[in-house]
């Protein structure tokens, strides 16, 4: 893509969070035509009038961004060529509804999210416009316009892939474009490849959050391996029944392991050891921090409701959804203890 053509592209990011506004700050100082889209007014006054400051393990950045509340998207004359939506996966519906008219006829909504949103976002928008993805990196906000992000480029990584085939030049285009965040790789089995990672997300991200505690020390915890490993043994199992297959993501090595358990133990200890760090919370203990609901039914839920549909039960996954919505209804209160519940 000439770099010309580039600076004509109009981009939005719907969503600018700590991931959203992260890998848009990157745009924004790559040169890119940028409007972060967002609903907390706090942080979009910050950035209007401060920028954003993305804080990395080993440097810092700031760029000037300009930002919209949700409430201004209906003052938007210009359409989107891309639009990146990197909001929870249970925002998906109305997001897409509330940016569709802002939307080129021939634009692109790229779905940054967790979960399986690739079809909700082609619901709006159809999918001759839709871009599922899949991605890893680290990253916490709790101060307006001030994000840390502990993956730098090197460390983040994604992958796109369209959910209509003649897209696939287009989405190539997206790719060299996402570069100047992180890694990134163009797959023509998406649905696959964001299978693979809620296997790992199922495994991780609520399980820690229910100890309140860093995904690296809540593994540590007796019987808490075992618990997020089965969880994410039972994930492997809703992706097959849903018809996915086992591909590599992360950017690891395509494998010949023909054992769906080991492959859910090769994703497990690659995000371990390449994607978290010592201090990480993830998605889910944060937004419990800030007195947010998370995407429990998305993940794990979700693995229970495939499973169903399948005839099967997944207790692991039931269990921790169980939990997870105690803590979410102020019946319970998520700390180190709770290993027992899961763990029994």
């Amino acid at each position: 893509m000439s770099r010309d053509l580039e600076r004509n592209l109009k981009i939005a990011f719907a969503g600018t969070g700590a991931q959203g506004a992260s890998i848009g700050a990157d745009f924004a100082l790559a040169g890119l035509d940028v409007t972060f889209i967002e609903q907390w007014p706090e942080h979009v006054d910050a950035m209007n009038e401060s920028g954003v400051t993305v804080n990395l393990p080993t440097r810092s950045l700031r760029a000037n961004v300009r930002a919209k509340h949700l409430c201004q998207v209906a003052e938007i004359r210009d359409c989107f060529d891309i639009v990146f939506l990197v909001v929870k996966a249970y925002d998906t519906r109305w997001t897409c509804q509330l940016i569709e008219p802002v939307l080129a006829a021939d634009g692109l909504v790229v779905g940054v999210q967790n979960g399986m949103t690739q079809h909700a976002i082609a619901s709006v928008v159809g999918a001759e416009r839709t871009v599922g993805a899949v991605f890893d990196m680290a990253s916490n906000m709790f101060v307006p316009g001030i994000i840390n992000r502990q993956n730098d480029h090197d460390t983040s990584w994604f992958a796109l892939g369209a959910l209509d085939p003649a897209n696939r030049p287009r989405v190539e285009k997206i790719a060299e474009l996402l570069r100047s965040s992180g890694r990134v790789e163009v797959t023509n089995d998406i649905a696959s490849a964001k299978w693979m990672k809620l296997i790992v997300n199922a495994a991780q991200l609520v399980p820690s959050a229910i100890l309140n505690l860093p995904f690296a020390e809540a593994v540590k915890m007796p019987g808490m391996e075992k618990v997020m490993r089965t969880a994410g043994y039972e994930a492997m199992r809703a992706a097959q029944a849903d018809g996915a297959g086992i591909v590599p993501i992360l950017g690891m090595a395509p494998t010949a392991i023909n054992d769906p358990e080991r492959h859910v133990d090769a994703i497990f200890d690659e995000v371990l050891k390449t994607f978290m760090m010592p201090d990480t919370l993830t998605t889910v203990l944060q937004d419990w921090r800030k007195g947010r609901r998370a995407e429990v039914l998305d993940i794990n839920g979700h693995v229970v409701e495939t499973l169903k549909k399948a005839g099967h039960a997944a207790p692991v996954n039931e269990r921790i959804v169980e939990i997870a919505r105690s803590i979410e209804r102020g019946h319970l209160t998520a700390q180190a203890s709770n290993s027992t519940l899961l763990a029994s």
